[in-house]
């Protein structure tokens, strides 16, 4: 990562020297609420590389200065703490704030959604971060697409699960869109942020819950309680995070630190995902090791997620304009996307 930053810091460093007045931005001071505890696989580094990054790569004139979840602000109340001012920027995900609008969670992650290629392509190129700012705006911050991760896995329950009918009844923190689709199965979810879950599973709070990749789940000791660990993450494919940032921090930045900032971002992405891909295996081996079982969902339990899916999407569609916006951008993309998908990748 230090070459990483050397040499992005390099390239910036040869541009500043053909722009003399760039290379004499002012510093710009900025405090950024982390979502996640530091100590999170992954998750944690990602957000002390970013700060690191950004201020390698605007020689310091960019001067950030990372704080863990509720430090200053509960990382679920980010949105208006930004929104207000009152805390510069945060690094988290988007789907923090479906209880604002469930379209928020279009821009995080899809139930039965696309890998990372096909959903940058459609954030990056088919308007899906054109609405993701327009949404965003409307509650007074500036938003760039910050990272992204492939698939998570499906949830640890402390008892395994052999029917559909033993999801009914049971308490689970869930993330995003997929929470709409356990409800429909007779589960009870809740959002929890990251550093309260553990505590909720060992006291009973609740019964399982979902968190993100292994080599994050690992970290938060979900395998101390829950010795079941299902797969596939139907519900989280590709998840994207975010950076946001008030409008009056942004206005401080000069259009060189800006590009700084998108570049910076750009960056977390590409090392963010290849990362996250490496890591797996081995916290999975760690996992095992630990006496969890791996299970792999039956087809009939995809079904009954999927087709709750569906219904959930028309539903949403249905409340929500905001939703109902992104969802037809991102189905038409998909759709012509397909033409792409099934002549040009092996299956």
């Amino acid at each position: 990562m230090k070459r990483l930053l050397g040499l992005l810091a390099a390239v910036v460093a040869a541009a500043l020297a053909t722009h003399p007045a760039a290379a004499q931005d002012r510093k710009v001071r900025a405090q950024m609420g982390w979502a996640f505890p530091s100590s999170t696989g992954l998750l944690g580094p990602t957000q002390t590389r970013l700060v690191e990054m950004l201020r390698s790569m605007s020689g310091g004139s960019i001067d950030v200065k990372g704080f863990e979840p509720g430090a200053l602000v509960p990382a679920n109340q980010y949105l208006d703490a930004v929104g207000n001012g009152s805390l510069d920027m945060a690094w988290t995900v988007s789907g923090f704030w479906t209880g604002k609008d469930i379209a928020f969670a279009m821009f995080a992650s899809v139930p039965f959604g696309p890998g990372v290629g096909e959903y940058l392509a459609w954030m990056k190129h088919g308007g899906g971060e054109k609405l993701m700012k327009e949404l965003h705006a409307k509650y007074g911050v500036e938003v760039i697409p910050c990272g992204v991760i492939s698939p998570e896995a499906s949830g640890w329950f402390r008892k395994e699960i052999k029917t559909l009918d033993d999801l009914k009844g049971l308490k689970m923190r869930f993330f995003g869109l997929g929470a709409n689709v356990m409800q429909k199965l007779g589960v009870s979810t809740q959002l929890l942020q990251a550093g309260e879950i553990f505590q909720a599973l060992q006291l009973g709070t609740i019964d399982a819950t979902e968190f993100s990749m292994p080599v994050m789940d690992l970290t938060l000791g979900f395998h101390q309680v829950a010795k079941f660990y299902y797969f596939p993450g139907w519900h989280q494919q590709a998840t994207i995070n975010e950076l946001i940032i008030s409008k009056k921090k942004w206005a401080e930045f000069s259009d060189t630190q800006k590009a700084i900032i998108q570049g910076a971002c750009d960056a977390t992405m590409l090392q963010q995902f290849a990362e996250g891909e490496a890591v797996q295996f081995k916290a999975m081996k760690d996992i095992q090791a630990k006496g969890v079982q791996l299970k792999k969902w039956p087809q009939n339990f995809i079904d009954a997620f999927e087709k709750a899916w569906v219904e959930v999407a028309a539903e949403q569609s249905a409340k929500s304009p905001e939703f109902k916006k992104a969802w037809d951008s991102y189905s038409t993309f998909r759709k012509d996307y397909a033409i792409w998908k099934d002549l040009g990748y092996l299956k």
